[in-house]
């Protein structure tokens, strides 16, 4: 059902109901990825106005690029048109240009963008793209560091470990013959060590000569996504290392997003009560949804099942408060934040957040199974 203001509203309070919530809403998002394909042609969306509608957009997709096309996996993955899958093989076949470019942010664009593609029947050139990047990210790894470096593509130093350098990194390189699954674990405790080594937990630092770590001044302690980037990765390492000791930085994590006065909806930048003056970020807010949907999916299979319970029922309130509260009548999710510092696009449609929520819907409505990716 819709309220008078064509937000999104469920027939219950709450996300438990057996209410039909996330149907409507994951269909009025991918009603939203038609449109914007025809708008955007070959080039890919990386944020959209939140009065117009109307996209900014980058040739070659940015660090975002994978998101792009896994939206439009999800939806030829809900519509079964071939013509929907083929539009999401030509925009996967776009993204081998990031293969050989210098960032950790390979896995947001190369595993994202090429997961979605293994479902029924599969994809024969995404999957070779998905294993020539998972073989080129392991070249990349640096074993003294214990990290794949945030690297020089988007300038800046090249040795720094990001919170952000994480999701979909961590799969990729497990999924690499020849040490990939060392370097798949160093990488993500590695950074895991790194930003929970403060309160709250410090998403950048930089390597020293003498083989220390400084931290980063930016992004800043309080950045909404860096808890969110971090469960994600935590979730892929459980998924795919099997390391059983990744359920105690889950537990912290999980813990520092659910505490008593924590924002089911981050602000953009904390660091004052209920993040006084910054702007919500739904996409932060999407990236837990999916993360917690996932690593109740991974409890329960490791008879945690009360861990799993609230696991689920986190996850699903998250989902559920944004489709009642940020959805848009055009199926856009409305107030995600780009970057809080620079004042860019801080209150707009940012397709990673759009991806995200419809991959956490497409996980409720039974869409794709937890374990697809």
């Amino acid at each position: 059902m819709r309220k008078a203001d064509g937000t999104v509203r469920a027939a219950t309070d709450t996300a438990s109901g057996t209410a039909d919530w996330a149907g409507p809403a994951l269909a009025a998002v991918l009603e939203r990825v038609a449109r914007t394909a025809d708008q955007v042609g070959a080039r890919f969306p990386l944020y959209a106005d939140p009065k117009t509608g109307e996209w900014t957009t980058t040739g070659r997709g940015s660090w975002t690029g994978g998101c792009w096309a896994g939206l439009l996996w999800l939806r030829a993955l809900s519509s079964g048109a071939p013509e929907d899958r083929a539009a999401a093989a030509r925009c996967t076949e776009r993204l081998g240009y990031w293969t050989d470019q210098d960032t950790a942010t390979r896995g947001l664009v190369l595993w994202y963008g090429t997961a979605l593609a293994a479902g029924p029947g599969g994809d024969e050139a995404a999957a070779a793209l998905r294993g020539r990047a998972a073989r080129a990210c392991l070249a990349a790894y640096e074993p003294e560091w214990g990290v794949v470096p945030w690297g020089a593509a988007f300038g800046g130093p090249r040795l720094l470990a990001r919170a952000d350098g994480v999701p979909g990194l961590v799969p990729l390189l497990a999924g690499a013959p020849g040490g990939g699954r060392t370097a798949a674990y160093r990488h993500l405790t590695r950074h895991l060590a790194l930003c929970l080594a403060e309160d709250p937990p410090r998403p950048a630092w930089r390597a020293r000569p003498d083989g220390t770590w400084a931290a980063c001044a930016e992004p800043a302690p309080g950045w909404s996504r860096t808890a969110a980037w971090l469960l994600l990765g935590v979730a892929d390492g459980l998924r795919h290392l099997g390391e059983s000791g990744l359920w105690e930085a889950a537990g912290r994590l999980v813990a520092l997003r659910t505490a008593p006065g924590a924002a089911l909806v981050p602000p953009a930048q904390d660091g004052s009560p209920a993040g006084a003056g910054h702007p919500p970020d739904t996409s932060a807010a999407a990236i837990e949804a999916v993360a917690a949907l996932k690593l109740a999916a991974l409890a329960r299979a490791a008879g945690r099942g009360s861990e799993g319970d609230a696991l689920m029922r986190w996850g699903e309130r998250i989902l559920h408060r944004l489709s009642g509260t940020h959805l848009s009548p055009k199926g856009a999710l409305r107030d995600g934040c780009y970057d809080a510092a620079r004042s860019l696009a801080p209150r707009h449609e940012l397709v990673w957040g759009d991806f995200f929520f419809a991959w956490g819907l497409a996980l409720r409505t039974g869409l794709v199974e937890p374990f697809t990716m």
